[in-house]
């Protein structure tokens, strides 16, 4: 049995579901006191993902049935096609995944907080590079993508 699998039915989320552009729905748990993490759910929405947001009063139990490393911990939590996701992860990045469907992947996430995300936007300032990280069952992770803003780089 596939980790993905197993992942799905301890979090009683069964097989992924599909939104009506036949992207795969975004389930996101999330703090009802992070302003940010409603700006990456407005980014997902706006490219065509259904996206079912749940305010939870502890993230953390969602990142652990996830398999999300402790080390890569953002503000938020998600799943998006069988994959787990930390942080604002570009769309760009969660479409290449999608994609490609790296067995060895079990997740994407953008660790930390850093401005030019989506959801972390500074008007007027030039966004920093930053990494999008893809994470292994095992904890080990590596640079899936760099963005600066929402451009691949």
């Amino acid at each position: 049995m596939r980790r993905r699998s197993i992942l799905g039915g301890a979090l009683g989320l069964g097989l992924p579901l599909l939104g009506c552009s036949g992207t795969p729905k975004a389930e996101i748990w999330r703090d009802a006191n992070c302003g940010c993490c409603g700006g990456w759910v407005g980014h997902l929405r706006a490219e065509g993902f259904a996206v079912e947001d749940k305010v939870v009063e502890a993230v953390g139990p969602y990142r652990q049935a996830l398999g999300t490393p402790p080390d890569l911990i953002s503000c938020h939590a998600g799943r998006i096609g069988g994959w787990a996701m930390e942080g604002h992860v570009p769309v760009p990045a969660i479409r290449r995944l999608l994609r490609e469907r790296p067995s060895e992947v079990s997740g994407l996430a953008v660790p930390e907080m850093p401005v030019g995300v989506p959801g972390m936007e500074m008007p007027g300032a030039a966004p920093p590079t930053y990494a999008v990280l893809a994470f292994s069952p095992d904890g080990a992770w590596r640079v899936w993508m760099s963005f600066r803003g929402l451009q691949p780089v």
